[in-house]
Protein backbone atom coordinates (compact mmCIF):
# COMPACT_ATOMS: atom_id res chain seq x y z
CA UNK A 1 0.00 0.00 0.00
CA UNK A 2 1.64 3.28 -1.02
CA UNK A 3 1.87 5.60 1.59
CA UNK A 4 -1.67 8.52 2.22
CA UNK A 5 -1.19 11.83 1.48
CA UNK A 6 -1.78 13.42 5.21
CA UNK A 7 -3.52 16.77 3.54
CA UNK A 8 -5.71 14.76 1.48
CA UNK A 9 -6.62 12.51 4.09
CA UNK A 10 -7.44 15.45 6.22
CA UNK A 11 -9.46 17.15 3.16
CA UNK A 12 -11.69 13.84 3.37
CA UNK A 13 -12.47 14.19 7.33
CA UNK A 14 -13.14 17.66 7.24
CA UNK A 15 -15.87 16.88 4.34
CA UNK A 16 -17.86 14.75 6.63
CA UNK A 17 -19.74 17.22 8.91
CA UNK A 18 -19.26 15.50 11.83
CA UNK A 19 -20.47 18.36 14.72
CA UNK A 20 -21.00 16.85 18.10
CA UNK A 21 -22.19 14.20 18.18
CA UNK A 22 -23.10 13.25 15.11
CA UNK A 23 -20.79 10.74 13.75
CA UNK A 24 -21.10 12.60 10.14
CA UNK A 25 -19.58 9.94 8.54
CA UNK A 26 -15.70 10.53 9.86
CA UNK A 27 -15.67 7.32 11.49
CA UNK A 28 -16.42 5.10 8.63
CA UNK A 29 -13.80 6.87 6.70
CA UNK A 30 -11.27 5.87 9.21
CA UNK A 31 -12.33 2.69 9.65
CA UNK A 32 -12.24 1.75 5.68
CA UNK A 33 -8.38 3.62 6.14
CA UNK A 34 -7.62 1.82 9.01
CA UNK A 35 -8.67 -1.54 7.79
CA UNK A 36 -7.40 -1.02 4.66
CA UNK A 37 -3.64 -0.67 6.08
CA UNK A 38 -4.19 -4.19 8.38
CA UNK A 39 -5.83 -2.38 11.58
CA UNK A 40 -7.94 -4.50 13.98
CA UNK A 41 -10.95 -1.77 14.25
CA UNK A 42 -13.71 -1.82 16.93
CA UNK A 43 -17.04 0.63 16.82
CA UNK A 44 -17.67 1.79 20.38
CA UNK A 45 -20.90 3.36 20.57
CA UNK A 46 -22.23 4.65 24.24
CA UNK A 47 -25.42 6.14 25.17
CA UNK A 48 -26.70 7.77 28.62
CA UNK A 49 -30.15 8.70 29.71
CA UNK A 50 -30.68 12.23 29.07
CA UNK A 51 -27.01 12.17 26.75
CA UNK A 52 -26.60 12.00 22.78
CA UNK A 53 -25.58 8.29 22.01
CA UNK A 54 -21.81 9.29 20.46
CA UNK A 55 -19.69 6.33 18.30
CA UNK A 56 -16.15 6.06 19.05
CA UNK A 57 -13.19 4.09 17.17
CA UNK A 58 -10.52 1.94 18.86
CA UNK A 59 -8.20 0.35 16.02
CA UNK A 60 -5.00 -1.24 16.78
CA UNK A 61 -1.91 -2.83 14.60
CA UNK A 62 -0.38 -5.31 16.29
CA UNK A 63 -1.12 -8.12 19.25
CA UNK A 64 2.19 -7.69 21.68
CA UNK A 65 3.18 -5.54 24.13
CA UNK A 66 4.39 -2.50 23.79
CA UNK A 67 1.53 -0.48 23.01
CA UNK A 68 1.44 3.05 21.77
CA UNK A 69 -1.30 4.61 21.21
CA UNK A 70 -2.48 8.35 19.56
CA UNK A 71 -5.96 9.79 20.84
CA UNK A 72 -7.98 12.44 19.35
CA UNK A 73 -11.93 13.14 18.33
CA UNK A 74 -13.29 13.45 14.85
CA UNK A 75 -16.38 15.54 15.92
CA UNK A 76 -15.97 19.28 15.96
CA UNK A 77 -17.88 22.73 17.15
CA UNK A 78 -20.72 23.91 15.20
CA UNK A 79 -19.39 26.41 12.60
CA UNK A 80 -20.91 29.31 13.94
CA UNK A 81 -21.88 32.20 11.69
CA UNK A 82 -21.76 30.15 8.22
CA UNK A 83 -21.89 33.65 5.87
CA UNK A 84 -18.91 34.82 7.92
CA UNK A 85 -16.74 31.76 6.45
CA UNK A 86 -14.93 32.55 3.00
CA UNK A 87 -15.77 29.05 2.05
CA UNK A 88 -17.88 26.08 3.04
CA UNK A 89 -16.68 25.06 6.26
CA UNK A 90 -16.84 21.36 5.19
CA UNK A 91 -15.41 21.68 1.65
CA UNK A 92 -11.81 21.85 2.93
CA UNK A 93 -10.72 24.14 0.32
CA UNK A 94 -6.78 24.56 0.01
CA UNK A 95 -5.72 28.34 -0.72
CA UNK A 96 -1.86 29.40 -0.65
CA UNK A 97 -0.60 26.38 1.24
CA UNK A 98 -3.39 27.17 3.37
CA UNK A 99 -6.53 24.08 4.17
CA UNK A 100 -9.54 26.02 5.86
CA UNK A 101 -12.32 23.96 7.20
CA UNK A 102 -14.07 23.18 10.85
CA UNK A 103 -11.84 20.66 12.25
CA UNK A 104 -8.53 21.49 10.04
CA UNK A 105 -6.64 22.29 13.40
CA UNK A 106 -9.10 20.68 15.66
CA UNK A 107 -7.84 18.35 15.21
CA UNK A 108 -8.74 16.27 11.96
CA UNK A 109 -5.58 17.32 11.02
CA UNK A 110 -3.70 15.79 13.51
CA UNK A 111 -5.32 12.96 13.15
CA UNK A 112 -4.33 12.59 8.94
CA UNK A 113 -1.08 13.04 10.17
CA UNK A 114 -0.69 9.97 12.39
CA UNK A 115 -2.60 7.93 10.21
CA UNK A 116 -0.41 8.81 7.05
CA UNK A 117 2.60 8.58 9.50
CA UNK A 118 1.90 5.09 9.70
CA UNK A 119 1.07 4.43 6.20
CA UNK A 120 4.84 5.67 5.40
CA UNK A 121 6.28 3.69 7.67
CA UNK A 122 4.31 0.58 6.52
CA UNK A 123 5.33 1.73 2.46
CA UNK A 124 9.20 1.81 3.85
CA UNK A 125 8.44 -1.43 5.28
CA UNK A 126 9.21 -0.71 8.91
CA UNK A 127 8.28 -3.63 11.28
CA UNK A 128 7.75 -3.20 15.60
CA UNK A 129 7.60 -5.49 17.71
CA UNK A 130 4.91 -4.17 19.64
CA UNK A 131 1.27 -2.59 18.78
CA UNK A 132 0.66 1.03 17.49
CA UNK A 133 -2.86 1.50 18.11
CA UNK A 134 -5.75 4.76 17.96
CA UNK A 135 -8.30 5.81 20.51
CA UNK A 136 -10.96 7.95 18.50
CA UNK A 137 -13.95 9.74 20.02
CA UNK A 138 -16.81 11.42 19.06
CA UNK A 139 -17.42 13.09 22.28
CA UNK A 140 -14.73 15.66 23.35
CA UNK A 141 -16.37 18.91 22.02
CA UNK A 142 -19.51 17.67 23.61
CA UNK A 143 -20.16 16.66 27.13
CA UNK A 144 -17.45 14.03 27.40
CA UNK A 145 -19.69 11.93 28.95
CA UNK A 146 -19.93 8.59 26.10
CA UNK A 147 -16.47 9.24 24.92
CA UNK A 148 -13.03 8.69 25.90
CA UNK A 149 -13.70 8.10 29.39
CA UNK A 150 -16.19 4.87 28.69
CA UNK A 151 -13.88 3.21 25.65
CA UNK A 152 -10.64 3.67 28.33
CA UNK A 153 -12.97 1.65 30.94
CA UNK A 154 -14.45 -0.81 28.16
CA UNK A 155 -11.01 -1.56 27.02
CA UNK A 156 -9.73 -1.68 30.01
CA UNK A 157 -12.23 -4.54 31.20
CA UNK A 158 -11.42 -6.59 28.15
CA UNK A 159 -7.59 -7.12 28.79
CA UNK A 160 -6.73 -3.82 26.34
CA UNK A 161 -3.46 -2.16 27.74
CA UNK A 162 -1.72 1.01 26.55
CA UNK A 163 1.84 1.77 27.54
CA UNK A 164 1.94 5.27 26.34
CA UNK A 165 -0.42 7.67 24.30
CA UNK A 166 0.29 10.92 22.46
CA UNK A 167 -3.07 13.10 22.24
CA UNK A 168 -3.15 15.42 18.86
CA UNK A 169 -4.73 18.21 20.34
CA UNK A 170 -3.39 21.76 18.91
CA UNK A 171 -0.67 22.67 21.20
CA UNK A 172 1.61 25.07 19.66
CA UNK A 173 0.70 28.67 19.81
CA UNK A 174 1.94 30.06 16.49
CA UNK A 175 4.78 28.22 15.28
CA UNK A 176 4.47 24.82 14.49
CA UNK A 177 6.72 22.79 16.76
CA UNK A 178 7.25 25.08 19.65
CA UNK A 179 5.26 23.41 22.41
CA UNK A 180 4.32 20.60 24.15
CA UNK A 181 1.54 19.90 26.82
CA UNK A 182 2.94 17.93 29.30
CA UNK A 183 0.51 18.34 31.91
CA UNK A 184 -2.89 20.26 31.97
CA UNK A 185 -4.90 21.99 34.39
CA UNK A 186 -7.94 20.78 36.84
CA UNK A 187 -11.30 22.53 36.11
CA UNK A 188 -13.78 23.19 38.76
CA UNK A 189 -17.35 24.39 37.90
CA UNK A 190 -19.07 27.30 40.69
CA UNK A 191 -22.53 27.30 41.18
CA UNK A 192 -24.26 29.64 43.41
CA UNK A 193 -27.50 30.80 44.11
CA UNK A 194 -28.27 32.90 47.19
CA UNK A 195 -32.17 32.82 48.54
CA UNK A 196 -33.75 35.73 50.16
CA UNK A 197 -37.07 37.96 50.57
CA UNK A 198 -38.06 39.63 47.66
CA UNK A 199 -39.29 43.35 48.64
CA UNK A 200 -39.37 47.41 47.99
CA UNK A 201 -36.44 49.15 47.58
CA UNK A 202 -38.09 51.88 49.62
CA UNK A 203 -38.45 49.51 52.60
CA UNK A 204 -34.91 47.75 52.85
CA UNK A 205 -36.45 46.15 56.24
CA UNK A 206 -38.68 44.33 55.19
CA UNK A 207 -36.79 42.67 52.78
CA UNK A 208 -33.66 39.87 52.45
CA UNK A 209 -31.55 41.12 49.58
CA UNK A 210 -30.35 37.99 48.03
CA UNK A 211 -28.31 40.46 45.36
CA UNK A 212 -26.14 42.01 48.44
CA UNK A 213 -25.58 38.68 50.09
CA UNK A 214 -24.42 36.99 46.95
CA UNK A 215 -21.82 40.02 46.07
CA UNK A 216 -20.94 39.64 49.41
CA UNK A 217 -20.27 35.79 48.98
CA UNK A 218 -18.40 36.59 45.80
CA UNK A 219 -16.29 38.75 47.36
CA UNK A 220 -15.15 36.74 49.63
CA UNK A 221 -14.49 33.73 46.78
CA UNK A 222 -12.41 36.54 44.70
CA UNK A 223 -10.46 37.30 47.57
CA UNK A 224 -8.89 33.61 47.73
CA UNK A 225 -5.20 33.03 47.51
CA UNK A 226 -5.42 30.05 45.84
CA UNK A 227 -1.50 29.25 44.79
CA UNK A 228 1.72 31.07 43.58
CA UNK A 229 2.40 27.96 41.05
CA UNK A 230 4.39 25.02 40.83
CA UNK A 231 7.37 23.41 38.94
CA UNK A 232 5.72 23.12 36.09
CA UNK A 233 2.31 24.70 36.48
CA UNK A 234 1.33 28.59 36.76
CA UNK A 235 -0.43 30.20 39.26
CA UNK A 236 -4.17 28.59 39.08
CA UNK A 237 -7.31 31.05 38.34
CA UNK A 238 -10.31 31.99 39.14
CA UNK A 239 -12.76 33.78 36.77
CA UNK A 240 -16.62 34.68 37.44
CA UNK A 241 -18.73 33.39 34.50
CA UNK A 242 -21.80 34.93 35.12
CA UNK A 243 -24.21 37.05 37.51
CA UNK A 244 -28.29 36.88 37.51
CA UNK A 245 -31.06 37.72 39.63
CA UNK A 246 -33.19 37.91 36.60
CA UNK A 247 -34.39 41.70 37.77
CA UNK A 248 -35.96 44.02 35.63
CA UNK A 249 -37.19 46.56 37.52
CA UNK A 250 -35.40 49.58 39.54
CA UNK A 251 -37.68 49.70 42.74
CA UNK A 252 -37.73 45.19 43.59
CA UNK A 253 -35.33 43.61 46.03
CA UNK A 254 -34.86 40.38 44.72
CA UNK A 255 -35.23 37.52 46.08
CA UNK A 256 -33.13 35.00 44.23
CA UNK A 257 -29.54 35.72 42.98
CA UNK A 258 -27.27 33.02 41.06
CA UNK A 259 -23.63 33.05 40.12
CA UNK A 260 -21.63 30.72 38.35
CA UNK A 261 -17.62 31.04 38.59
CA UNK A 262 -14.85 28.62 36.92
CA UNK A 263 -11.09 27.55 39.11
CA UNK A 264 -8.61 26.46 36.48
CA UNK A 265 -6.22 24.28 39.30
CA UNK A 266 -3.34 22.96 38.98
CA UNK A 267 -1.26 20.58 40.46
CA UNK A 268 -1.49 21.93 44.28
CA UNK A 269 -4.85 21.15 44.06
CA UNK A 270 -7.50 18.14 44.00
CA UNK A 271 -11.41 19.13 43.11
CA UNK A 272 -11.89 18.13 45.99
CA UNK A 273 -9.82 20.01 48.55
CA UNK A 274 -11.33 23.26 46.23
CA UNK A 275 -14.72 22.45 47.39
CA UNK A 276 -13.90 21.77 50.97
CA UNK A 277 -11.90 25.41 50.52
CA UNK A 278 -15.00 27.01 48.73
CA UNK A 279 -17.53 26.00 51.22
CA UNK A 280 -15.66 27.23 54.31
CA UNK A 281 -15.09 30.53 53.01
CA UNK A 282 -19.33 30.45 51.50
CA UNK A 283 -20.66 29.82 54.91
CA UNK A 284 -18.42 32.08 56.83
CA UNK A 285 -18.91 34.97 54.39
CA UNK A 286 -22.63 34.34 53.93
CA UNK A 287 -24.25 35.68 57.25
CA UNK A 288 -26.62 34.87 60.31
CA UNK A 289 -29.97 33.80 58.59
CA UNK A 290 -28.64 32.63 55.05
CA UNK A 291 -30.26 30.68 52.75
CA UNK A 292 -28.25 29.47 49.75
CA UNK A 293 -27.51 26.10 47.62
CA UNK A 294 -23.59 25.49 46.19
CA UNK A 295 -22.86 22.64 43.69
CA UNK A 296 -19.72 21.81 42.31
CA UNK A 297 -18.83 20.14 38.77
CA UNK A 298 -15.59 18.92 38.50
CA UNK A 299 -14.66 18.04 35.31
CA UNK A 300 -11.15 17.23 35.01
CA UNK A 301 -8.17 17.11 38.01
CA UNK A 302 -5.08 18.37 37.04
CA UNK A 303 -1.96 15.91 36.39
CA UNK A 304 1.53 16.44 35.14
CA UNK A 305 3.22 13.34 33.21
CA UNK A 306 6.84 14.09 34.17
CA UNK A 307 9.38 15.41 31.25
CA UNK A 308 10.96 11.83 30.36
CA UNK A 309 10.27 9.30 27.41
CA UNK A 310 7.45 10.65 25.41
CA UNK A 311 8.25 14.45 25.70
CA UNK A 312 12.01 13.92 25.03
CA UNK A 313 11.02 12.00 21.51
CA UNK A 314 8.35 14.63 20.45
CA UNK A 315 11.59 17.16 21.12
CA UNK A 316 13.73 15.55 19.36
CA UNK A 317 11.49 15.32 16.45
CA UNK A 318 11.01 18.86 16.14
CA UNK A 319 14.89 19.34 16.07
CA UNK A 320 15.16 16.74 13.63
CA UNK A 321 12.73 18.09 11.00
CA UNK A 322 12.37 21.95 12.17
CA UNK A 323 15.15 22.69 13.56
CA UNK A 324 13.73 23.99 17.54
CA UNK A 325 12.68 22.24 20.34
CA UNK A 326 9.08 22.88 22.31
CA UNK A 327 8.62 24.09 25.08
CA UNK A 328 7.04 21.90 27.75
CA UNK A 329 4.29 23.49 29.21
CA UNK A 330 0.65 23.07 30.84
CA UNK A 331 -1.09 26.13 30.05
CA UNK A 332 -4.63 26.27 28.51
CA UNK A 333 -7.85 24.21 28.44
CA UNK A 334 -8.61 20.33 28.88
CA UNK A 335 -8.00 17.73 26.57
CA UNK A 336 -9.07 14.29 26.57
CA UNK A 337 -5.74 13.29 28.14
CA UNK A 338 -7.50 14.12 31.75
CA UNK A 339 -9.14 10.60 30.99
CA UNK A 340 -5.87 9.03 29.73
CA UNK A 341 -3.44 9.55 32.60
CA UNK A 342 -5.31 6.98 34.71
CA UNK A 343 -4.05 4.48 32.36
CA UNK A 344 -0.62 5.19 30.91
CA UNK A 345 1.83 8.76 30.39
CA UNK A 346 0.20 10.85 27.82
CA UNK A 347 1.29 14.23 26.37
CA UNK A 348 -0.57 16.31 23.74
CA UNK A 349 1.06 17.54 20.81
CA UNK A 350 -0.59 18.99 17.44
CA UNK A 351 -0.59 21.65 15.25
CA UNK A 352 -0.93 25.13 15.46
CA UNK A 353 -4.36 25.94 17.06
CA UNK A 354 -4.45 30.06 17.19
CA UNK A 355 -7.53 29.48 15.08
CA UNK A 356 -9.12 26.50 16.29
CA UNK A 357 -13.47 27.28 16.83
CA UNK A 358 -12.94 29.87 15.14
CA UNK A 359 -14.73 30.89 11.55
CA UNK A 360 -12.12 30.27 8.90
CA UNK A 361 -10.39 27.66 10.96
CA UNK A 362 -7.14 26.54 9.03
CA UNK A 363 -3.91 24.58 9.57
CA UNK A 364 -0.90 25.55 6.94
CA UNK A 365 -0.58 21.85 5.03
CA UNK A 366 3.28 22.46 5.12
CA UNK A 367 2.65 21.99 8.98
CA UNK A 368 0.20 19.05 8.67
CA UNK A 369 3.20 17.34 6.71
CA UNK A 370 5.47 17.86 9.14
CA UNK A 371 3.37 16.65 11.94
CA UNK A 372 2.88 13.40 10.26
CA UNK A 373 7.05 13.67 9.83
CA UNK A 374 7.12 14.15 13.53
CA UNK A 375 4.86 11.40 14.34
CA UNK A 376 6.83 9.03 12.30
CA UNK A 377 9.67 9.66 13.88
CA UNK A 378 8.75 9.34 16.94
CA UNK A 379 7.00 6.20 16.13
CA UNK A 380 10.13 4.95 15.24
CA UNK A 381 12.06 5.78 17.86
CA UNK A 382 9.95 4.91 20.72
CA UNK A 383 10.05 1.19 19.55
CA UNK A 384 13.44 1.65 19.35
CA UNK A 385 14.16 2.71 22.71
CA UNK A 386 11.35 0.87 24.82
CA UNK A 387 14.92 -1.27 26.24
CA UNK A 388 15.72 1.23 28.23
CA UNK A 389 12.71 3.67 28.84
CA UNK A 390 11.26 4.47 32.28
CA UNK A 391 7.84 4.91 33.43
CA UNK A 392 8.25 8.78 32.96
CA UNK A 393 6.60 10.57 29.98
Amino acid sequence: MAALDPVELAQDLIRCPSVTPAEGGALDLLQDVLEGMGFAVRRLPFSEPGTADVDNLYARLGTEGPNLCFAGHTDVVPVGDRDSWSDDPFAAEVRDGILYGRGANDMKGAIAAFVAAISSLKANGSNFDGSISMLITGDEEGPSINGTKKMLEALAASGEKLDACITGEPTNPREMGTMIKIGRRGSLNGFLTVHGVQGHTGYVHLADNAAERLVRMMNAVLDLELDEGSEHFQPSTLAISTIDVGNTATNIIPATAKAVFNIRFNDLHSGASLEARLRDVLASAAGEGARYDFDVRVSGESFLTPPGLLSDLISDACEAELGHRPELSTTGGTSDSRFIKDYCPVVDFGLVGESMHKVDEHAATADITALSQIYARVVTEYFARMGCADASA
